[in-house]
């Protein structure tokens, strides 16, 4: 059986579908149409419902739950690895209700802790996360929030820290940060559910049991070439938690469901979330 398959070409994600995807383990019968695209990429074509498994942020798939469910494996949430607002360190001050701010996509859950930390920061334009940098230099926007490795490289470019809203989040809640997880179709059959939810697990078991064999897939997808720069992306997005949420990263999942309703960010949601609860 072949199911589309959507992850974007950042380290992480690449570390963890390599053994799936190169068939490095045994897939159990299951094979893919794989499509790499940036976060927000991934976000509107799960709205459009256009693959069967897909990365998406959690702020978007707060919308979706109708039509796909959490799978246990794959996510990226953890500590201090939120997303940066970042500035030009030539301005000194910046007001943030004044300012024209660059994000990576409207639904991401970067613009979703943005809005919770900074209501005030409404003037915003979306861009591709990894132009965001150069829009901030070139004086296009005047801040930027900036997620994945641009996170590693942005102070050798004249950038400074605004304000960490990975660290916002963990002192106002106490909870993980949940950035984005593994989605999977609700209408498939439970056994592909199941199995695919069990060879990811595997997958990213491989890639922890054997760090060298993702690096090929890796460098040919990655922004940032530099192999240290990639190995510390993923570093601070693959852990326990990516191998199985679990009940603190159900937990932290939930928090951030909740808190998005009583903002009126997300809808109600009325669907189990998570494939296995």
């Amino acid at each position: 059986m072949k199911l589309t398959l959507g992850f974007s070409p950042c380290p992480n994600d690449t570390f963890i579908f390599d053994a799936l995807v190169h068939h490095k383990i045994d897939t159990e019968g299951l094979d893919f149409e794989v499509y790499l695209g940036d976060v927000e990429d991934l976000n509107n074509k799960a709205f459009n419902s256009e693959l069967d498994i897909t990365k998406i942020s959690y702020h978007a798939f707060g919308y979706l739950t109708d039509n796909y469910v959490l799978l246990d494996s794959g996510s990226a949430l953890g500590k201090g690895c939120g997303p940066l607002l970042v500035k030009s360190e030539k301005v000194k001050s910046l007001k943030l209700d004044k300012a024209i701010i660059a994000i990576p996509g409207k639904m991401t859950t970067a613009n979703f802790l943005l809005s919770i930390a900074h209501p005030e920061a409404t003037n915003k334009v979306e861009l591709l996360f990894s132009d965001i940098e150069n829009a901030i230099i070139n004086k296009e926007v005047d801040a930027g929030l900036i997620i994945h490795e641009n996170r590693f490289t942005y102070q050798e470019k004249g950038l400074e820290k605004i304000i960490d809203l990975g660290e916002y989040w963990e002192n106002t809640t106490g909870a993980l940060i949940p950035l984005g997880g593994i989605i999977i179709k609700r209408d498939l059959p439970k056994e592909i559910i199941q199995k695919f939810n069990r060879i990811l697990r595997k997958s990213i078991e491989y890639a922890f049991e054997n760090p060298a064999s993702p690096i090929n897939y890796m460098k040919e997808h990655s922004q940032e070439m530099d192999e240290k720069v990639m190995m510390q992306h993923v570093d601070l997005y693959v852990n326990k938690y990516s191998i199985d949420l679990g009940k603190e990263g159900k937990n932290a999942i939930t928090q951030m469901f909740n808190l998005a309703q009583e903002k009126g960010i997300i809808p109600e949601i009325s669907n189990q979330l998570f494939v296995n609860s």
